[in-house]
């Protein structure tokens, strides 16, 4: 400092000398009324080189109470130069205007206040506060640099307005702040840069709005916060970005509108959440949410809220659990098919529906698991079959998908092949016992009896193994097999059952030997179709046989 101590200020203004003549009693010297004055004022004037000198020191300087300086309502004209100073007192300077930017690079300070105060920015990079720095109901009409700044204590804008349209209002990249940072009510038309922060307490937005359309409005990329980070109630224009941080409480978007359409809205990837993610009470994204990569300890959330279909990407993302929230594969599903892969040259995500059916599995949920583990494989199979090189290659593809689908629900419910053989035996029980059914022993075909009984009584059949004519045995109206089972004779042959030998055809390994006796007679144009039936039959009951064993054994799970 210059020698002449406080006479190189000369005459001292009003407000000045009221500075000077409080400075030792600790309480806050009110200029006026102590509200923020207006421009030009020069009963509230008070020099910024005055202020300086008075918290550097000097050959003449008054002593400084132990609380530092508490001054509101002054008009501070000149710039507050502190560069490279230590200050071991607070600095308050509560609804003051500045004329030009503070400049505090590099100082060492305790707690720094500008409360309600209006200033054109300030130039703080590498600041050393050890306590607060407290701009509450302020108005910043230009940008607030704090990079690589630390502070000891808490970081405060609540009800404060920071304006810089179209650039970050606040640069506080790699900053360290011991407490919390709050912008609680603020409102902001510009960016907020904390990239690389260090947060020991929470970053609160409750109840902000930030405006930076077709920008970054919040970027935390790569920051560590320990306790929440919270933008419940907040009205954002712009991206909020938080790719690669680290957050040790909860991440809560209740109630909060983010709008950034036809790009990424909120950008969590690959962030660590310790606590919940919240999204839920009217919350509204207006662009992508990404989840991508991201780890959440669980979800507490209200399907609504989430983006509209082709806005949603949760490809890696893992979670413990969903709490207070719908567990239904229906209303989860949907949630999944929010997603659109193809928007980002993807063709398909298995992982979402792995992790969601993992999470309900081990939340007692099973039947709802298998649903998502199908509904997984046959969009897994769907996309397999657009990248098939051919139409052909396609359709095969489709034609053993839709039966795996079909049979054995892909794997997940083997039973069904069983279920489908059932059905299978039954139709076939059915439509045997309303077929012309006749022996295939060629012996009984031969013989007399069942000759004769395809013949109408009255009218008489030349039998040549016995070298004679005999009448007829048919009833009016009687079939050739109900004739045959009237004669004495077919009491040593064994006894039709329609259901048994749908049995023999549909169920492999059935023993009952209906289909060594007896058949469709073909000799009739439904007969003929029933044989083929049984054909149809016998093919399909080794195809769901050996899908049921596949099923069980899980040959046919793609994991």
């Amino acid at each position: 400092m210059t020698t002449g101590g406080l006479s190189r200020f000369g005459t001292l203004g009003p407000a000045e000398v009221a500075l000077i003549d409080g400075l030792g009693n600790g309480t806050v010297d009110q200029i006026g009324s102590g509200g923020l004055p207006d421009p030009g004022d020069e009963t509230r004037r008070v020099r910024a080189d005055l202020i300086r000198y008075l918290l550097v020191g000097g050959p003449d300087a008054p002593v400084m109470h132990e609380k530092g300086i508490r001054l509101s309502g002054a008009w501070i004209v000149g710039t507050l130069d502190l560069e490279g100073c230590r200050v071991p007192r607070d600095i308050g300077l509560l609804d003051c205007r500045f004329e030009a930017v503070p400049v505090l690079l590099s100082a060492i300070i305790d707690t720094l206040s500008l409360d309600g105060s209006d200033l054109p920015g300030l130039l703080a990079n590498r600041l050393d506060a050890r306590g607060d720095l407290m701009f509450r109901s302020a108005t910043i009409r230009g940008r607030v640099e704090l990079r690589g700044a630390r502070v000891g204590g808490d970081m405060v804008f609540d009800g404060a307005t920071l304006d810089c349209p179209g650039d970050n209002v606040l640069y506080a990249e790699r900053i360290s702040v011991r407490g919390g940072v709050l912008f609680r009510g603020t409102t902001v038309r510009g960016g907020i840069n904390l990239h690389g922060g260090r947060i020991g307490g929470a970053l609160d937005l409750i109840g902000a709005t930030i405006e930076r359309p077709e920008g970054t409005a919040i970027d935390a990329d790569s920051s560590q916060i320990e306790g929440d980070a919270t933008l419940r109630l907040a009205r954002v224009t712009g991206a909020v970005s938080l790719v690669t941080a680290r957050i040790g409480a909860d991440m809560d978007l209740t109630s909060a509108e983010v709008s950034n359409p036809g790009a990424i809205a909120v950008d969590l990837g690959r962030t660590s959440v310790a606590g919940a993610f919240f999204l839920r009470e009217g919350a509204k994204v207006t662009g992508t949410l990404s989840l991508n990569g991201a780890t959440l300890g669980a979800i507490v959330d209200d399907p609504a809220c989430w983006p509209a279909r082709g806005d949603l990407r949760l490809n890696r993302c893992l979670y413990g659990a969903f709490l207070g929230s719908v567990v239904g594969a229906d209303a989860r599903l949907d949630w999944l098919a929010r997603q659109t892969p193809d928007r980002w040259d993807e063709d398909f995500w298995p992982q979402p529906y792995e992790q969601l059916a993992r999470v309900l599995g081990e939340m007692g949920h099973d039947e709802d698991k298998r649903r998502v583990l199908m509904e997984k494989e046959r969009l897994a199979r769907r996309a397999r079959r657009k990248r098939a090189g051919s139409i052909t290659m396609r359709a095969l593809l489709f034609t053993k998908d839709w039966l795996m689908g079909v049979t054995t629900g892909y794997g997940r419910l083997p039973l069904l092949a069983l279920v489908w053989m059932f059905v299978l035996w039954a139709s076939g029980a059915v439509f045997y016992s309303h077929l012309e059914i006749r022996p295939i022993s060629a012996v009984v075909l031969r013989s007399p009896e069942w000759v004769l009984c395809g013949e109408p009584g009255g009218t008489s059949a030349f039998l040549p193994s016995l070298g004679t004519e005999r009448p007829g045995l048919a009833m009016p109206g009687e079939t050739q097999l109900a004739c045959y089972l009237r004669q004495p004779e077919a009491a040593a042959y064994p006894k039709f059952n329609a259901v048994m030998l749908s049995a023999d055809a549909a169920i492999p390994g059935s023993l009952s030997g209906q289909n060594t006796y007896w058949s469709p007679d073909t000799r009739t144009p439904i007969g003929y179709a029933g044989k083929w039936f049984a054909y149809f039959q016998g093919i399909a009951g080794i195809v769901l046989g050996l899908l049921a064993v596949a099923g069980f054994s899980g040959i046919v799970k793609s994991n």
